[in-house]
C-alpha cells in the first residue's frame, strides 16, 4: 500500500479560486498538478499507484472551523482520509471535541498561514489536549515561498515541543523543516517525532535524506507530496531509486502510515 500522508483539496465550489490564490501567493513556484478537488486528487492517485491520501485542511479563520471540518468528514472515503483543523483560540477544547465527534484522525497546522508561533503557550495547551484525545498533529515546518523570514517554526522549536509533550504522534512536514535540514539533523534526528517527505526530493540532497533515514529510523518517516503542489508520482520514483532496503521503502511509502492511521 502507498499512502500519501500530506495532500490538500478544497470543496468543489471553492477549489478554482483557492488554487489560483495560492499559486499567486507562491508566484507560480509550484505549479499545481490537479484542480484542487477530491476528484482531481483521486485521478492523480490512480495514475501514480497511490492507494490512500490524507487530506490536510488549513483553517485561517475561526469562523470556518465548523464548516471546514464537516466538509472534511463528508469527503472521506476508503481512499481519502481527512484530518481536521482548528484556528487557535481559547475555545480550542470545544473545537477539538467537535473534530473528535466527526471521527477525524488528526489536526493540521500551518504556522505561516495561521500567523501563530509554533511553541506559543496557547499552542502547547492545544497540543496537550489534542494528543490526549488521540489525535495526530501535523505541522508545516520551515521555509514557505509565500512568506518572508524569519519563519515561525524551527527544528529547535519542534524538539522542545516533543520533549514537553512526552507522547503522542507529532509530525513535522518537509523532513522536519524545509531548507533547515542541517538543523533537523542537529536537533530532531533521534527524537520522538515523525517527519514527512513532502516537497522534498528535488530540494534536499539525497545523501542528507539517507543520513536522516539511517539515524532517525525509517519507521518514523512518512511519504507525503503536498499535492497539488508536488508531483507525487515523481517523488515516489525518486524515493524508490535511492539505496534503501525494500523494507525501508515499504515503511516510508505506506507501512508507517497504515500503523498510525489504523488502516
Amino acid at each position: 500500500m502507498i499512502v500519501d500522508f500530506h495532500t490538500h483539496i478544497f470543496p468543489d465550489q471553492l477549489a478554482e479560486k483557492a488554487i489560483r490564490l495560492l499559486d499567486e501567493n507562491v508566484k507560480g513556484v509550484y505549479p499545481p498538478v490537479n484542480d484542487g478537488t477530491a476528484a482531481g486528487l483521486l485521478a492523480n492517485m490512480d495514475s501514480w499507484g497511490i492507494d490512500v491520501s490524507v487530506n490536510q485542511p488549513v483553517i485561517t479563520r475561526h469562523s470556518h472551523t465548523k464548516s471546514t471540518n464537516e466538509w472534511a468528514a463528508a469527503v472521506g472515503s476508503d481512499r481519502l482520509v481527512s484530518f481536521g483543523g482548528i484556528y487557535p483560540t481559547e475555545d480550542f477544547k470545544h473545537d477539538i471535541d467537535f473534530i473528535c465527534s466527526l471521527g477525524l484522525k488528526g489536526l493540521k497546522f500551518h504556522v505561516e498561514f495561521q500567523d501563530i508561533q509554533l511553541d506559543d503557550p496557547l499552542m502547547l495547551r492545544i497540543y496537550d489536549y489534542a494528543l490526549g484525545k488521540g489525535l495526530i498533529l501535523l505541522h508545516h515546518a520551515g521555509f514557505d515561498p509565500g512568506f518572508q523570514p524569519p519563519f515561525k517554526s524551527t527544528p529547535q522549536q519542534f524538539a522542545r515541543i516533543v520533549k514537553s509533550m512526552q507522547g503522542g504522534v507529532i509530525i513535522a512536514a518537509h523532513l522536519g523543516g524545509h531548507a533547515q535540514w542541517d538543523d533537523v539533523e542537529r536537533h530532531l534526528v533521534g527524537t520522538d517525532i515523525y517527519l514527512d517527505t513532502a516537497m522534498g526530493f528535488e530540494y534536499y540532497p539525497a545523501e542528507q535524506f539517507l543520513r536522516i533515514v539511517q539515524n532517525h529510523g525509517a519507521d518514523k518517516i512518512l511519504f507525503g507530496s503536498d499535492s497539488p503542489w508536488s508531483h507525487a508520482g515523481d517523488e515516489i520514483a525518486r524515493l524508490k531509486a535511492l539505496p534503501l532496503t525494500e523494507s525501508e521503502v515499504a515503511a516510508i511509502l505506506g507501512g508507517n502510515a497504515q500503523r498510525l492511521l489504523g488502516l
